[in-house]
């Protein structure tokens, strides 16, 4: 039973090492195309453009602070084209 404790306890520090403490990305300002399409209500002071072409914005809550999908009035993602 001991043995089954350290294995567990060793395997959460090992899978920590792995978890980075800040997001990747650079926070970058948006260009006037790109703010014309954003919805009311979205923090664009802290905007990142993801590994996945589209632009995600940090949105602070009470309990957490998280990245989530930078919105259109229409409810679609603003993303970029791959030229």
């Amino acid at each position: 039973m001991n043995s089954k404790i350290w294995l567990a306890m060793g395997a959460t520090l090992a899978l920590a090492g792995c978890v980075s403490p800040t997001p990747e990305g650079q926070t970058e300002t948006l260009p006037e195309e790109v703010l014309v399409l954003v919805a009311p209500g979205q923090d664009t002071s802290s905007v990142r453009l993801q590994d996945d072409g589209c632009y995600w914005y940090l949105h602070n809550n009470v309990v957490e602070s998280v990245y989530i999908p930078l919105m259109t009035r229409d409810q679609r993602m603003i993303c970029v084209v791959a030229q």
